[in-house]
């Protein structure tokens, strides 16, 4: 593994006053072995210069070099070759190896040489080094500066975490009551988001999801997924915002999925951890009506009242002719104790109940969370 240290350049300055003081100058020297196991090759590279002199760096070869020596280079990448000593070698285009060779008339104790690229923060990196005819860069590495190019930095974007206290808020106030199975207004749920598929041209609703932060999302692991393994990302869209299935949104964004992740121990046949999370290739913009919902956790257990607890089911529900509703639908419906569960159907809720579910709902048949009327 290639060694990377970096150090300061430190001077003495005089003050108008007579005072000697320590201050830094210059940037800082960043050191890296292209050659796993052969510690005579070394590459420095001055971070910190301005974007178009990002791309080069130094590169040195310790090692006695004859007259008639030969070196030959190559490189992964474009590459322009400067020799910090051209009274001792020459450097020519090897165009039938794709190389750059460098041969001495004079004797030498090392071959120093500038290394740089064509193209704004663009490095070439030495993938072979041929000394007379022997090779001493096999086990070669890539990529050891790339993290020390800044680029041009004309911009920059701050992206806040989302404060405690202000997920699951509403930017849009509406007045009136929850009424069981009735639509909602547009901002009413602005973390609730629709899970399409993409066929074409065409998109396909398939099941809802939750917003947790700019670029999280968190659904069923069976609407992500085809004979129980992870569906290709571009096949699926999702529309933050979303209130009326068939358009005519306020504020509606649409984006695109970069990676769909299952969890490890979700099963179809049973759907125990039927959970997935779906990372967006784009930041989501909250506004009025997108907004990140709160992540539940063991301290809020202590903030439930005391006797009965309601909650809101949301999404785009079917009704009784099983007709799927254009507009986003909500109910109010209790947490129920896992007694009253099995109560109501011993058979079906002791094979679903467990330390990762609770039960919600209504017993006497009223209105459940498929909204059917």
């Amino acid at each position: 593994m290639f060694i990377l240290q970096t150090f300061w350049v430190i001077a003495v300055l005089k003050a108008v006053e007579g005072v000697k003081s320590i201050s830094i100058v210059g940037n800082p020297l960043a050191h890296a072995g292209p050659c796993r196991g052969n510690s005579d090759v070394l590459a420095r590279f001055e971070s910190g210069l301005p974007p178009g002199e990002e791309n080069q760096y130094n590169l040195n070869i310790v090692g006695h070099m004859y007259p008639q020596s030969r070196v030959e280079l190559k490189f992964d990448s474009d590459a322009t070759v400067n020799l910090s000593d051209p009274t001792k070698a020459r450097i020519s285009v090897n165009a039938h190896q794709n190389s750059l060779s460098v041969k001495f008339f004079k004797a030498a104790k090392n071959l120093n040489m500038q290394v740089k690229g064509p193209a704004t923060g663009t490095v070439p990196y030495v993938v072979s080094i041929v000394q007379d005819g022997e090779e001493i860069c096999e086990n070669y590495t890539t990529g050891y500066f790339d993290n020390l190019i800044l680029g041009a930095q004309g911009q920059a974007e701050l992206s806040l975490s989302v404060p405690e206290g202000t997920c699951g808020r509403r930017k849009v106030i509406h007045t009136g009551l929850i009424v069981n199975g009735s639509p909602t207004k547009p901002g009413d749920w602005p973390w609730h988001v629709a899970l399409f598929t993409v066929a074409g041209p065409v998109l396909k609703y398939v099941c809802g999801g939750t917003l947790l932060t700019k670029t999280l999302i968190l659904t069923a692991a069976h609407c992500a997924t085809i004979r129980n393994e992870p569906v290709v990302p571009n096949s699926l869209s999702v529309i933050l915002g979303k209130h009326n299935l068939i358009g005519g949104d306020i504020a509606s964004q649409e984006k695109e999925i970069f990676q769909v992740i299952i969890h490890p121990e979700y099963d179809v046949k049973t759907l125990n951890n039927d959970i997935a999370l779906l990372r967006l290739k784009s930041e989501a913009v909250f506004d009025d009506y997108v907004q990140p919902a709160c992540v539940w956790n063991t301290n809020n257990y202590k903030r439930l009242p005391v006797g009965d607890v309601y909650g809101t089911v949301v999404g785009w529900g079917f009704n009784h002719q099983d007709v799927l509703s254009t507009t986003l639908q909500q109910i109010n419906i209790p947490l129920l104790s896992e007694a009253a569960c099995l109560k109501s159907n011993p058979i079906f809720f002791s094979k679903k109940l467990d330390a990762n579910k609770f039960c919600a709902g209504y017993t006497n048949g009223q209105l459940d969370p498929c909204f059917k009327m």
